[in-house]
């Protein structure tokens, strides 16, 4: 490596040196479990820039060849591994498609192994075949991320285009490593650009999505359009959320879900613990629905105590009696909560949770799912599940749990719901 090409990839290993700082940065702010996701992946990066480009060869002659000739095997494979499984949790792959999450899991999974296997090869063949392993999963990782952008993750294709540029840079470092001939200074710092601005794109995307958590620690400029409290979009801004949503919904044809979570009774926890206790109350339980959902699905406060989420995609209709159960489950675990004079009690919120199956509502407007899904919440405080749903064969309104799945009728556009007891048909 002459001195020029060294002070190339010095340079691109500083300038990645300082996404890490700041996704660190991010993660001394938001103390968030994706925040601290984002900045081991950019260490990661770092390291696979440094050891495939040469420089600790060229800084350190001594260093062991074999050793060094390993890690560079390693590193590309590990980096899959841990970029898919990372990218599997910033896309909300659990929450919105199952191909996605298996796919991205198990190639991940596969890298790491595969990666590992390659040590069993002749020495000559082990980077070849490292390098083929990681080309192929930063594909698949593309053709994922542009799959979440289809079903309405705006960011993905953020992250796809880092992918891409990923790709450029990938292949340019493992042909360094292993010698190709014609790649001179040119082509070295033109694969350093893209090493650079691949990591760059890509932290920005995972500096946007954390932008709902600097906003509940007050590091984000407040809008009117969210709530002081919650730090969720409410109101208005949040029905043209939902709408948009629901727009995206019927391009892709995918399957989704209302969900609406109701507060009863807030006046027996500020009685209980203080005006300040029921804000953390509210507080918490936009954070567990968040949770239940997913950062990629749009989560809001309807008023004051309402709360309304939109999966823009489900598995199939019989997911919805498990996602009704999680949320409500969720909902009635103990919150701790600092009461008036500072102390920390336990109080256990009034809930109700209303699932509404929006492909038995293609035609419906927003307005009327979400009215529908209120009172659905309503009624379901009447349940001992806690959440009801319309039953797909007979339009009841039912628990969740014993919501029948099969040939549904479809539902009329409009019809009004009041709350009611289990088993009791709903008027229509």
């Amino acid at each position: 490596m002459s001195e020029f090409e060294l002070a190339i990839w010095s340079a691109a290993s500083g300038a990645i040196s300082l996404v890490v700082l700041v996704c660190a940065a991010d993660l001394l702010m938001t103390r968030s479990v994706a925040a601290a996701q984002g900045t081991a992946y950019n260490i990661v990066a770092l390291l696979f820039v440094l050891l495939l480009s040469g420089v600790p060869r060229a800084l350190v002659p001594e260093l062991n060849p074999s050793a060094l000739h390993t890690a560079q095997v390693l590193v590309g494979p590990l980096c899959s591994f841990l970029g898919n499984y990372w990218i599997r949790g910033w896309l909300g792959a659990r929450q919105r498609d199952r191909f996605m999450d298996r796919a991205l899991l198990g190639s991940g999974v596969a890298a790491i192994v595969l990666g590992m296997a390659t040590l069993a090869l002749p020495h000559s063949q082990q980077l070849p075949a490292a390098a083929i392993i990681v080309m192929v999963n930063v594909g698949l990782s593309i053709w994922m991320c542009v799959r979440a952008r289809m079903h309405g993750d705006a960011l993905a294709l953020g992250i796809a285009i880092g992918s891409m540029l990923m790709l450029v840079g990938v292949g340019g470092l493992y042909g360094i490593a292993l010698g190709v001939p014609g790649i001179g200074t040119g082509l070295q710092a033109m694969f350093a650009s893209v090493c650079v601005l691949c990591l760059a794109t890509i932290g920005a995307m995972l500096w946007k999505r954390n932008e709902r958590a600097r906003r509940m620690h007050g590091f984000e400029p407040e809008h009117s359009q969210f709530d002081p409290v919650t730090k969720l979009r409410s109101g208005a801004p949040f029905v043209r959320q939902l709408i948009k949503a629901q727009e995206r919904r019927r391009r892709t044809r995918r399957d989704g879900a209302v969900i609406a979570v109701l507060v009863f009774q807030p006046e027996r926890i500020v009685s209980q613990a203080g005006t300040g206790a029921l804000n953390e109350v509210y507080l918490q339980v936009a954070h567990r629905l968040q949770r239940q959902l997913g950062a990629v699905n749009p989560v809001g406060r309807y008023w004051e105590r309402c709360f309304i989420a939109l999966s823009e995609s489900i598995h199939s209709p019989a997911a919805l009696r498990t996602m009704g159960l999680r949320v409500a489950s969720a909902m009635r675990k103990p919150m701790h909560v600092k009461s008036a004079d500072g102390t920390m009690v336990q109080v256990r919120v009034d809930i109700g949770v209303g699932v509404v199956h929006m492909g038995a509502r293609e035609d419906s407007e927003v307005e009327d799912l979400l009215h529908e899904a209120e009172h659905l919440a309503e009624a379901a405080r009447a349940m001992a599940s806690r959440a009801a749903m319309r039953d797909p064969l007979t339009g009841e309104t039912v628990p969740v749990e014993k919501a029948q799945f099969g040939h549904r009728r479809r539902i009329r556009a409009g019809a009004a719901i009041a709350p009611v007891t289990p088993g009791v048909r709903a008027r229509a």
